[in-house]
């Protein structure tokens, strides 16, 4: 009785630690074990991209876009559908001054053990709340916290969607030179860094991006005395 326990108690173990695994594999940004992920740009330049998730919301995506627009650097946005529909005049915006949008789900759910249906009515949702403001449909997706899941890559193939993480994160909760510190550390030839202009789909006074907004005119000036070129996503797709 005692062998037949300990045996089912290791079987349940090395069960718990693959399936652990399994999860965190593709829990990992950068990790491309069960599906390809664009990572950076191409290493031939020293074209760089700067992203921002979540958005948008007042004020920090308009103040995001005053400091882009005041330095001439062009950017890519992967939006929530739900923000979207509540500040369509941000998104019109974004277009008008010729940044990239990307489709980052309605909700910003993790999509870990969702169905392939309901991660499908994410993307669809989204990618009608941008095509009726902006008449155009992303063709660049980022997955809620850049975890994916048996059903992404489908869904993302059927709808011509190319799957986009990052290389270089700033995590933008910290403080504004540490933001600076982490996003420029590993900076080379196709980075692509991550920051963001809202937190999920929260509402605007539960959002402070302000560490943000005050990191990213420094962050920008220190890559371009580097001789670094920001270029929006879609054009290391097309190279």
């Amino acid at each position: 009785m005692t062998h037949t326990f300990l045996i089912l108690a290791l079987s349940a173990l090395v069960l718990g630690a693959l399936g652990g695994l399994y999860v965190y594999a593709w829990s990992v940004p950068t990790w491309q074990i069960f599906g390809p992920a664009l990572l950076r740009g191409p290493a031939t330049d020293r074209r760089i991209a700067l992203t921002f998730d979540d958005g948008p919301v007042p004020p920090f995506t308009e103040q995001i876009l005053d400091i882009l627009r005041a330095r001439k650097v062009p950017a890519t946005f992967f939006v929530c559908g739900k923000n979207v529909e509540r500040f369509p005049q941000i998104l019109r915006r974004i277009q008008a001054e010729g940044h990239s949008i990307g489709n980052h789900t309605y909700s910003h759910e993790f999509p870990y053990f969702r169905s392939q249906k309901k991660f499908a009515l994410e993307i669809d949702r989204t990618q009608e709340a941008i095509s009726k403001i902006t008449g155009e449909r992303p063709v660049i997706f980022r997955p809620p916290y850049g975890a994916r899941w048996l059903g992404v890559y489908p869904v993302l193939r059927e709808r011509g969607l190319r799957l986009v993480n990052w290389s270089d994160t700033g995590y933008d909760w910290l403080p504004k030179s540490d933001i600076m510190r982490l996003a420029l550390k590993g900076l080379g030839p196709g980075s692509i860094i991550l920051l963001h202009d809202s937190r999920n789909i929260d509402p605007p006074e539960k959002v402070d991006r302000s560490r943000t907004v005050k990191a990213l005119p420094a962050l920008i000036d220190a890559a371009h005395e580097a001789g670094f070129t920001f270029v929006p996503i879609t054009l290391f797709i097309s190279s």
